[in-house]
């Protein structure tokens, strides 16, 4: 009894309905806090549940914060990573495995920026040379997660959200001076 009473008064981070990102997994919607007996000891838990992977997982309230378990970025985080898709592509001249190795970190990071620049670097225009399987699958990978962020902090549906990731990177032509 004096347990629920613990867990009743301690204030958590999520509630259910709340999105929250998942390095390893993008965005979820926590649907309920439960609590669960493991090993004799009640752990009380975040039930998330990513739809669209089918997917649902538990994670205990007390470590929610040191899984890297957070709150969707503001708006103007996404403005910031739809600001770093129209940026220059860095690409490293390491090998590719190791290159690849490298962007898969940044897209299970869960930093919004990071995977912004993933897609940045990933992105091929019309003109460019043919992207392999593996660079094809990181890339839809990174917008995937990004456009389903974009989605849930702009109240977009996952298209709408994809089309304005697309929007993004399409390279504005120069201004041109107005003539007097």
């Amino acid at each position: 009894m004096t347990k629920t009473k613990k867990v009743a008064k301690k204030k958590l981070e999520f509630k259910p309905t709340d999105y929250v990102v998942y390095p390893s997994h993008g965005v979820g919607r926590v649907t309920s806090v439960e609590t669960q007996e493991v090993a004799g000891t009640d752990l009380e838990l975040f039930v998330i549940d990513f739809e669209k992977d089918k997917m649902t997982l538990r994670v205990p309230t007390d470590k929610a914060k040191s899984t890297g378990m957070r709150a969707l970025a503001s708006k103007d985080t996404v403005q910031s990573a739809l600001t770093t898709l129209k940026g220059k592509a860095r690409i490293k001249r390491t090998m590719w495995s190791r290159r690849a190795q490298e962007y898969e970190a940044k897209i299970n990071s869960g930093d919004l920026i990071s995977i912004a620049e993933v897609v940045r670097d990933l992105h091929r225009e019309g003109g460019q040379p043919e992207q392999s399987y593996s660079e094809r699958q990181l890339y839809e990978a990174a917008v995937d997660r990004m456009a389903r962020e974009v989605a849930a902090v702009e109240k977009l549906d996952e298209d709408q959200a994809i089309k304005r990731v697309e929007v993004a990177l399409q390279k504005e032509p120069a201004p041109i001076a107005p003539t007097t």
